[in-house]
């Protein structure tokens, strides 16, 4: 209904009446024009009838829905059910041309305006959340590990042939590593080194590295921001000036990084003061959206890696991913979407002391991890301790003794027994580098450690282990925590890893991680630990039987020995 239609519509409705509709179509109508002339998110959130309207015009403006359309090609956004329809608005070409994602479609108007949109609203949002000089950030309908593996195989083409390692600090996340291998490069794995709890870049072992393989081998260095604790945020800083005075590439993997006004702070001091191609971003993980897209992000001025990125995509792409997260940002708006992130940030302050809380109840302590703003860590050594001392009498109510004991438990952790192995870890290439640590898993399973689930008391005690709170969390529906235990060996991508989960061979401790992610609740948290605290209370119950069913049968077997020799 345009003006002209609303002056007809007179001649059949009070003028009055008609005057008054018309002007709150012309409201919805001022802020379209507005969004189209400022590209950048409005500062107040879109009602959902606003967003359908604008949908809803963009979706008649591609040739599929001309009223008179006749379409003979092979693909002309045929949909043979009417409920796909709705639930795409009658999108169906898709984004993009054979030679270019970001491209303009002539068949699709409306699909290329919304597109366009969403990468200029997707800039804007990444600023908004710390990220300064945003050149550009381009939408993929790819979650963030195909992502990745798409800017690498952009990079290629522009590197020599002897370019075939990627450097890579460790993270226990299968993803990105595959990511590297996908594009066909070879992951150099970088030990991180132990400080304290946390887990931290070790920058001597990367320029080592670099030196030993030579600047002309190496493709390009991959490092991450948001990671499990008591994994720290890569030193992205470092790295980009290192890869600056190197000549080398540099990818930064902020898979959901942008939640964190820190993790955008270093990402942007990174991009100024050094060198990064290109930063990865998950839009499900960010956004609140469903899994299937990422934000490919570059500094103004810096954007040749990105471009390259889209117009190597081959052929049209998925619109579902992009129309998601623009949906998404006009109904939080500017203001809506800074709201959502200070409450995660203070989330973050909040789940930290809780768990704190908690460890005071039951003799453990929350991991110190400052260069962690997402995820928290909370040691599991009590177990250990009521496992050596094969006694689970200890009242859980006797808070001042077990936390006594976890402090001293924490200094043990804090030290880290196998401090020294970290550190003096020969930096190798991948192959290498796998072969080192089948071997060193080996003498540690000889020695009587390296089993899943840890070494010493831990493992020899009787009842299940300590990975087993992860299922019964699990079945208590608690998802998204995850209990490492150290020892554990594991395969990914053709390269072996011990102490898998840990992020590092052999980390002091068992624990499992909590994230205060974009979304969760404090009552979520407060749930969380309640039904924690169940878990805990059944484990040592679990243990206790087992032990007691343990001593009675080996009481049992030393009577039986014992009864031929007095006969």
């Amino acid at each position: 209904m345009d003006a002209d239609c609303c002056e007809v519509a007179c001649g059949l409705v009070s003028r009055a009446y008609i005057s008054q509709g018309a002007q709150a179509l012309t409201r919805r109508r001022r802020l379209v024009k507005t969004l189209l002339s400022q590209r950048r998110l409005p500062e107040q959130g879109w009602d959902d009838a606003t967003i359908e309207m604008l949908l809803q015009d963009a979706a008649v403006m591609d040739s599929n829905n001309f009223p008179d359309n006749v379409g003979v090609g092979e693909r002309e956004a045929r949909l043979a059910s009417d409920l796909v329809a709705r639930r795409h608005y009658r999108l169906a070409h898709g984004i993009g041309r054979s030679g270019d994602i970001a491209a303009e479609q002539p068949k699709a108007a409306g699909s290329s305006l919304l597109s366009r949109l969403t990468h200029l609203l997707a800039a804007h949002a990444l600023e908004l959340a710390g990220m300064r000089e945003v050149g550009t950030a381009l939408v993929v309908p790819l979650a963030t590990g195909m992502a990745i593996t798409s800017v690498l195989l952009a990079l290629r083409g522009t590197l020599p042939p002897s370019a075939r390692y990627v450097l890579w600090p460790r993270i226990d996340q299968k993803t990105c590593l595959k990511s590297i291998q996908a594009a066909g490069f070879e992951p150099v794995v970088i030990p991180m080194r132990l400080v304290g709890d946390q887990l931290e870049t070790d920058m001597a072992a990367l320029a080592a590295q670099i030196q030993e393989l030579g600047r002309e081998s190496v493709a390009a260095v991959v490092t991450t921001t948001s990671c499990f604790a008591p994994r720290a945020a890569d030193d992205v800083v470092a790295v980009a000036k290192l890869c600056q005075q190197a000549g080398i590439p540099h990818v930064i993997n902020n898979a959901y990084g942008v939640q964190s006004a820190e993790l955008c702070a270093q990402v942007s001091s990174a991009w100024r003061k050094g060198r990064v191609d290109a930063v990865v971003q998950s839009t499900d993980k960010n956004f609140m959206v469903p899994v299937g897209g990422a934000v490919i992000a570059a500094r103004r001025g810096a954007t040749q890696l990105v471009d390259r990125v889209a117009r190597m995509y081959p052929g049209r792409a998925c619109m579902s991913p992009l129309l998601d997260l623009l949906i998404t940002l006009l109904h939080w708006g500017a203001q809506g979407w800074r709201q959502v992130l200070a409450a995660r940030e203070r989330l973050f302050l909040y789940a930290q002391q809780k768990l704190a809380e908690f460890a005071g109840q039951h003799g453990e302590r929350v991991l110190r991890t400052p260069g962690n703003p997402i995820s928290l860590g909370l040691t599991l050594t009590s177990f250990d301790r009521e496992a050596a001392d094969s006694s689970f009498d200890r009242p859980l109510g006797d808070d001042r003794s077990a936390a006594q004991q976890g402090e001293q438990q924490g200094e043990q952790c804090r030290q880290g027994q196998h401090a020294d192995e970290l550190q003096q870890h020969q930096r190798l290439p991948a192959e290498q580098h796998s072969s080192e640590q089948q071997q060193r898993a080996a003498g540690r399973q000889q020695e009587g450690g390296g089993t899943e689930g840890g070494s010493g008391p831990a493992a020899a005690a009787p009842g299940p282990g300590v990975t087993f709170l992860g299922s019964m969390l699990f079945n208590r529906c608690v998802s998204g925590t995850r209990v490492v235990a150290h020892g554990k060996r594991q395969e990914v991508g053709s390269l072996a890893f011990s102490g898998y989960g840990a992020h590092t061979d052999a980390y002091p401790c068992d624990y499992l991680t909590v994230a205060a992610a974009l979304g969760t609740s404090e009552a979520d948290i407060d749930e969380f630990l309640h039904r924690l605290g169940r878990a805990f209370a059944e484990f040592r119950q679990r243990r206790a039987k087992a032990a007691a069913a343990a001593a009675a049968a080996e009481a049992a077997a030393t009577g039986g020995a014992a009864m031929p020799a007095t006969s």
